[in-house]
């Protein structure tokens, strides 16, 4: 991969909020790179749209994006986009890596003591067969619940705006992921949506009983350093940039939020 003085330029993209939880650890691991954070959030959620719509929106976007930023990688942080996407993304730009995020289903399945694992997905990434081949293929000794949430996207972006979310619409959307079956419970949750991780603390505070919350956020990173390459003496000198699509002015909340993770706000092109 050919870098210039500039260090190694990482695109990270997801339909809203939720992809700050792989662009947290992707800062974390490559000070010597030029971010820039897009959240689609003109067509959030993705779960509302079909899936040849979706492909066209994003594979239309991305072209944009390329065009405008000339990326050495691109992280589609997205469940939902990752199923969808990853094969037409990489056949319209053949020379540009991209890194996808799927459900974490293989180590969570080689953690689980008790064999019963859960995936708490959204709707779009549950009904997939992707999804469902990754049990199959890792998971076929343990018993392993598909939890399709409609709300708790939602939920962590109403948050992480500063917006009230309660407890009990938290508990909710989680319940059917803790299972107890012959004396076993649910030991591991695979948080197979990038937003999930945004409410990590409230998500184990609702728990009926403690589960470990499998996270895809620092593998994606281990993966994107690796395909980078060794990191340069460069570091960054200013904010990174999140690009909304919308236009819509955010709050002070999200300002607030975006800038403790290191960006700041750029209108959208």
């Amino acid at each position: 991969m050919t870098l210039d003085s500039v260090g190694p330029r990482i695109l990270v993209f997801d339909s809203g909020l939720g992809g700050l939880t792989v662009f947290a650890p992707i800062s974390a691991a490559r000070p010597d790179a030029t971010l820039t954070y897009v959240a689609d959030d003109a067509f959030f959620p993705y779960g509302e749209l079909s899936e040849a719509a979706l492909v066209e929106r994003v594979v239309a976007l991305m072209g944009e994006l390329v065009a405008a930023y000339a990326p050495d990688l691109v992280v589609i942080a997205c469940n939902t986009a990752s199923t969808l996407v990853l094969g037409p993304l990489r056949a319209r730009f053949p020379s540009l890596p991209f890194v996808g995020t799927v459900p974490a289903i293989k180590p969570a399945a080689a953690a689980s003591r008790s064999r019963l694992v859960s995936v708490l997905a959204t709707p779009g990434t549950v009904a997939r067969d992707y999804t469902r081949a990754l049990v199959r293929e890792f998971a076929g000794d343990c018993e392993v619940t598909l939890v399709g949430s409609r709300w708790l996207a939602g939920l962590a972006e109403r948050a992480l705006r500063g917006e009230n979310v309660a407890d009990e619409d938290i508990a909710a959307e989680i319940a059917p992921g803790y299972v107890e079956r012959d004396g076993r419970r649910t030991d591991q949750i695979v948080l197979a949506c990038t937003h999930f991780p945004l409410l990590a603390e409230r998500l184990r505070a609702n728990a009926p009983w403690a589960a470990e919350l499998v996270d895809p956020g620092p593998a994606i990173a281990r993966r994107v350093d690796a395909l980078i390459g060794p990191v340069t003496p460069r570091r960054r000198a200013e904010l990174s940039q999140a690009i909304f699509t919308s236009g819509a002015p955010a709050p002070p909340s999200l300002q607030k939020a975006l800038r403790e993770r290191g960006l700041t706000i750029s209108s959208a092109n």
